[in-house]
């Protein structure tokens, strides 16, 4: 089950790889790059949001946005060094280094950037500066953060201030895996103000516990998010629940049901995810 969990958020965004910095191959590139190739569904969308998307010539099969992504049979769980090469790129975009890619592109001659699933906002940041510099649209990522910092700001400033916080439940899985605070997802429902009821359930310290369904129709969280609409679940289902009639966010129709792909990916609609958040988070009662 923790493979089918990986499974899921990996299918937009490899994030069961989790880590924190941009790792990068030892060649300078001679000249900004005219063929790019992504198998990185966030790295796509960053590219087209610093505004190089002209330069994309291929991208992996899931990456689905934005709709005029380049998009091919091309896999990022198990990319093949020659089928990425007969795009003839100047530059692969990769958010993991799965079966040795990297090494083979390079033994290639073609420039790699690794950009890894983030666990801050500040590596967000990071990878769109780095994804600009290296495609010509420095200024432009520079712009793009700093509105992504500001629309964040301001959907956390607009929250009504309450004495205590809300708690949450973010469901990643029909079988109650979930995000801790300490996972990047888990930091936007902090800096809106949430508290996480799966915090104290993750004693491996993986950041993505398994919580029992009496544990959590005992946590009572006063919101729900589904990140497993892609698997089938909705509101109806999980009101259906044994057990689960007795929980604040059914009782009160706190149940939000997220987009899988955006709830996935660390890019730039973050700020559309934080929307969601915040928008439950107003309506909370």
């Amino acid at each position: 089950m923790k493979r089918r969990l990986l499974a899921v958020l990996a299918v937009a965004a490899f994030v069961a790889g989790c880590g924190s910095t941009s790792n990068e191959t030892p060649q300078a590139q001679p000249s900004t790059p005219q063929r790019i190739v992504s198998l990185s569904p966030t790295a796509t969308e960053m590219l087209f949001a610093v505004g190089a998307g002209n330069q994309v010539v291929a991208v992996d099969e899931f990456s689905n946005y934005p709709p005029q992504a380049p998009k091919t049979d091309l896999s990022g769980f198990t990319p093949n060094a020659e089928a990425i090469a007969a795009k003839n790129p100047d530059l692969v975009v990769l958010s993991d280094d799965v079966k040795g890619i990297v090494a083979q592109l390079e033994g290639l001659k073609i420039p790699v950037y690794v950009a890894p699933a983030a666990k801050t906002m500040d590596d967000v940041y990071g990878q769109i500066t780095e994804v600009g510099k290296r495609t010509g649209h420095a200024d432009q990522a520079t712009a793009l953060n700093q509105q992504i910092k500001d629309d964040l700001a301001k959907l956390v400033k607009d929250l009504p201030k309450r004495e205590k916080p809300l708690t949450y439940f973010y469901e990643l899985d029909p079988a109650l895996y979930s995000a801790t605070s300490k996972t990047f997802i888990g930091s936007l429902f902090t800096m809106a103000g949430l508290s996480n009821v799966v915090d104290a359930a993750d004693t491996s310290g993986s950041g993505y516990p398994q919580i029992s369904a009496e544990a959590l129709i005992a946590a009572n969280p006063d919101l729900i998010f589904l990140a497993d609409g892609i698997m089938g679940e909705t509101p109806e289902k999980v009101k259906a629940r044994p057990g689960w009639q007795n929980i604040g966010a059914v009782t009160n129709n706190q149940i939000v049901v997220l987009d899988s792909d955006i709830a996935s990916r660390w890019g730039p609609r973050v700020v559309d995810l934080m929307r969601s958040i915040t928008n439950a988070a107003e309506t909370a009662k």
